[in-house]
């Protein structure tokens, strides 16, 4: 059953590891999360292995909040609208079965076959930490196709930042997708196993794209505007189909109007599984990541917000800029993003 109140979690970390498991522990948090857990399995996830992955976690007392993403090789041809796309539907099926067995309620996901990216990456932010920067202008001068940092778990450099990776790339071949054709595939993605959802007890949400680009060299992004999320979570109509509400690459859309729009919309009608509470200034098409505080919008006009709506999903901190010192998990950026929503949390409970 869920809290009678909003909280944070811990996330955004793949292993299942002691010194992750005890960080959550010594900020206070009773809940974690998962960002493409390393399971075994090469097209599905099986509920043992799981089960397995998740052993340590119940050990340690904590709560499975969520699972955020499955690896996107899971997926691509769905979103891509390869041959193949059928067998990636059944397996998705399996696997949802499997994580609701297992005791896993949320799958957040992305639709993004590229995706996130970055044009920079340095220290720019606030006393010299560690930031990545937007700028759309690099991505249309195709001159500067190395400039560009993506996201790239199947990549992952474990001391490199949020897992970014140098150069643009082309997923599976394609070069052109247009905004329709990225539609298509995901109604026929999220109509093809919603009745899984909930016959397993799992809640599947969908995270905005991340920059809201209309298109990154030819390939559409679709999940890039408030409206475009409302069009989303309304795909079907079912409990189980929800938002992975990312703040910051809502706050890229229009700063604090896009924000407030997307939690007094939402969170009246349960469509938030669970927020990534974080921040950037300016919009697209140029933008930096902020600490919580000095972004685009007022965190705690977000809290009061959502406690007003009778929020009771996980907040995570997610994108924090990384302190002197600091770990690629970003350890002391993310504990100063938990610290300060926690207090938020604490003081709307005495309006």
């Amino acid at each position: 059953m869920p809290s009678s109140m909003m909280r944070v979690a811990v996330g955004q970390h793949p292993e299942n590891d002691k010194q992750y498991l005890d960080f959550a522990i010594q900020l206070g948090c009773e809940g974690i999360s998962f960002q493409t857990p390393k399971i075994p399995g090469q097209s599905k996830w099986e509920q043992k292995d799981i089960e397995d992955f998740l052993a340590p976690v119940k050990a340690a007392g904590l709560k499975i909040e969520s699972f955020e993403n499955v690896p996107t090789f899971f997926f691509d041809k769905i979103m891509l609208g390869l041959p193949g796309r059928e067998e990636q539907l059944e397996n998705m099926k399996s696997t949802i079965r499997a994580l609701g067995a297992a005791g896993v309620p949320i799958l957040g996901m992305h639709w993004m076959p590229q995706s996130v990216w970055r044009t920079d990456m340095g220290n720019y932010g606030r006393g010299g930490s560690y930031v990545s920067i937007y700028d759309h202008s690099v991505i249309l001068d195709r001159s500067r196709d190395a400039e560009i940092w993506v996201a790239r778990r199947d990549e992952q450099d474990v001391d490199l930042k949020d897992t970014f990776t140098r150069g643009s790339f082309v997923p599976l071949g394609v070069d052109s997708l247009t905004i329709d054709e990225m539609w298509s595939n995901f109604e026929y993605f999220v109509k093809g196993v919603i009745e899984t959802c909930e016959e397993s007890n799992v809640v599947l949400c969908f995270h905005p794209d991340d920059p809201p680009a209309q298109e990154l060299h030819g390939i559409a992004r679709i999940l890039t505007s408030v409206d475009n999320l409302d069009r989303a979570v309304h795909t079907v109509d079912s409990p189980n189909l929800k938002l992975e509400l990312c703040l910051g690459s809502v706050s890229e859309m229009d700063g604090a109007n896009s924000v407030m729009d997307a939690v007094n919309r939402f969170a009246p009608k349960n469509k938030i599984a669970y927020i990534h509470l974080r921040d950037v200034q300016g919009v697209f098409p140029v933008f930096q990541e902020s600490f919580l505080g000095e972004g685009n919008y007022s965190p705690f006009e977000v809290i009061k917000a959502l406690h007003k709506h009778g929020y009771t999903g996980a907040i995570l901190d997610d994108h924090t800029p990384s302190l002197t010192g600091d770990s690629a998990y970003g350890h002391r950026g993310r504990a100063h993003a938990i610290g300060y929503i926690q207090a938020l949390i604490e003081a709307v409970k005495h309006l």
